[in-house]
């Protein structure tokens, strides 16, 4: 295991929940009668790439103005720039274990690297949180607008491990949606799943391990499938073991 491959909505944040107020944002400032609920957004989310999500919906809504191209995209760089706002003001933490685990990978020469659909100005605000520093901390980072084809496509996946340099089976993929999890299964790269709100009814077949999260000392994370069943903390040493197990199969 030569490196660790993170999504980033859902995985390093529960960054959803910021999306979806950018987006009402965004369509109340362009003059648009949306407004997408939790419940609704949570269905969007099967429509991978923000663009893609607003065609989609404005598509199935007899009601709703049939936009061009350049309107949906001119209405998708407002909605980052709204986003971004909202990260930088502190909005969306960090999800449990995520900076010790990368903190730890650091320590013993794991490489960490980003495969997402969100665009790579997100990725950055999101990752200045933690300290402009942390950036750096990254070999790769592969955004959706980076490759032809976005996640459940495994376009990202296969730029990432290109620019590692290693092979499928050397990496780990971290992830918290059925479609993240495809995509990295089709590059194939063995995959564990911390779910989060938007994603916790779906259906997770083939991950190494399904978790809540990946744990802290004093915040413990409920293994729902996988090797262990119980609450932990994941550890380098605990994905080195789980990462072994399925190469060996």
């Amino acid at each position: 295991m030569q490196a660790l491959i993170f999504d980033v909505d859902g995985v390093i944040a529960e960054t959803e929940e910021g999306h979806r107020l950018a987006f009402n944002r965004a369509f109340a400032e362009a003059g648009l009668d949306i407004e997408w609920s939790q419940e609704l957004y949570e269905r969007l989310l099967w429509v991978t790439g923000g663009k893609e999500r607003i065609a989609h919906y404005l598509y199935h809504c007899p009601e709703c103005p049939k936009l061009l191209e350049a309107d949906i995209a001119r209405l998708h760089r407002r909605k980052t720039e709204l986003y971004n706002q909202i990260v930088a003001s502190g909005e969306v933490p960090f999800r449990p274990g995520v900076l010790r685990l990368w903190r730890e990978a650091r320590a013993q020469g794991v490489k960490l690297a980003i495969a997402t659909t969100t665009s790579l100005p997100n990725v950055e605000v999101l990752l200045r949180q933690a300290g402009e520093e942390v950036l750096g901390w990254f070999e790769t980072i592969v955004a959706g607008d980076m490759v032809p084809r976005k996640k459940p496509a495994p376009d990202v996946y296969i730029r990432a491990l290109e620019n590692l340099g290693i092979a499928p089976e050397e990496a780990l993929a971290i992830e918290d949606s059925q479609n993240g999890l495809i995509a990295a299964q089709k590059a194939g790269i063995p995959t564990l799943i911390t779910y989060s709100h938007y994603t916790r009814e779906q259906r997770f077949e083939g991950a190494l391990a399904v978790l809540e999260h990946l744990g802290e000392p004093e915040l413990p994370a409920q293994v729902v499938a996988g090797p262990r069943s119980c609450a932990m903390v994941v550890t380098l040493e605990v994905l080195r073991d789980w990462h072994g197990r399925f190469v060996r199969v």
